[in-house]
């Protein structure tokens, strides 16, 4: 099988489970967190619903600056509804479908760089990044499960039965 295809198959797998937690969001508690330290609901459930763009943003893009010289213009979408929230998701995911679409597994061994101040803080192969990105959305979708269980909202089934959803699906 070749990368690109099953990065794709993965992303559709993780779209999925991203949209069934989703749906799970409760409204109006965007600036709920569990503890000073966390991050808010709100942008914790943006940054489940947007991170499948960061397929894209690895396949197109050499590099990444998290403190590029001059500041970033980077706004995370916001959202007051879970439709929002799904539509950001829909979004995501399509801009990273096309990117794996339009490239090809030899590209995907170039490298790619993670740079703070324009200082070069990681680097690795795409496909390297690739399947660390989809490890951290599932961390990111892990924590959110639990803002929804603090929050009294369903947990739904990711991986397998969970206490609100006992039959896998």
């Amino acid at each position: 099988m070749k990368l690109t295809e099953l990065f794709a198959e993965l992303l559709e797998r993780e779209t999925h489970r991203c949209r069934a937690t989703l749906e799970q969001v409760p409204e109006g508690r965007n600036d709920w967190k569990p503890h000073d330290r966390s991050m808010q609901l709100g942008y914790l459930a943006t940054l489940v619903a947007t991170m499948p763009s960061w397929v894209a943003m690895t396949v197109d893009q050499d590099e990444l600056d998290l403190d590029p010289p001059g500041g970033s213009t980077y706004r995370p979408p916001e959202w007051t509804s879970r439709a929002d929230l799904l539509k950001a998701l829909d979004e995501s995911a399509e801009l990273g479908r096309r990117a794996l679409a339009g490239t090809t597994d030899e590209h995907l061994h170039t490298p790619w760089k993670l740079l703070v101040g324009g200082r070069v803080v990681m680097e690795a192969p795409r496909h390297e990044v690739l399947a660390d990105t989809f490890g951290h959305l599932a961390h990111h979708r892990g924590q959110l499960t639990v803002y929804l269980r603090l929050n009294e909202a369903k947990v739904p089934s990711i991986y397998g039965p969970s206490a609100d959803e006992p039959a896998f699906g």
